[in-house]
């Protein structure tokens, strides 16, 4: 899945609140995985490398293609490793323009549950190592094409 950034790194920049509210975990192909510093839900998101991305429609075909294909294998990824109830997917962009695509892993315990995870409680920031050590089992987890890593934290 990983692939070192290769096109638009030249153009591409991370805006000013995705970079406040999240930590890196590694570039794709054509998107940066980026992991949200919310303790309370395991929850990612991908980033098209691409400058001025607003919306869907102003990525090529082949760009939207390889982002479902980037949001597919990420979603298997964190089931495989958070194991949640439910996978929420959403791109919705009110609050921060720059294209970017939510995989919130959900619980029935979460804070939140069932409703969506905007607006319902306060961020809990990840303690040192505990954002480490989700970092590196993503990481991991992207790299492997097996995807037997367990994480256990939820």
């Amino acid at each position: 899945m990983p692939l070192q950034e290769r096109r638009n790194s030249a153009v591409f920049s991370l805006h000013p609140q995705l970079a406040k509210d999240s930590t890196f975990v590694c570039d794709l192909e054509l998107c940066q995985l980026r992991l949200i510093n919310d303790a309370s839900y395991p929850w990612c998101i991908l980033v098209p490398k691409k400058e001025g991305t607003v919306e869907v429609t102003d990525l090529t075909a082949k760009e939207y293609h390889q982002l479902q294909l980037e949001s597919l294998q990420l979603t298997r990824v964190m089931q495989t490793l958070f194991t949640p109830k439910k996978m929420n997917i959403a791109s919705l962009g009110n609050m921060v323009p720059q294209l970017h695509v939510h995989h919130i892993a959900r619980y029935e315990s979460d804070p939140a549950w069932p409703r969506p995870v905007w607006g319902q409680a306060s961020m809990t920031v990840y303690e040192e190592h505990a954002l480490k050590e989700c970092v590196s089992a993503l990481k991991s987890a992207c790299y492997s094409r097996s995807f037997n890593t367990s994480f256990t934290r939820w």
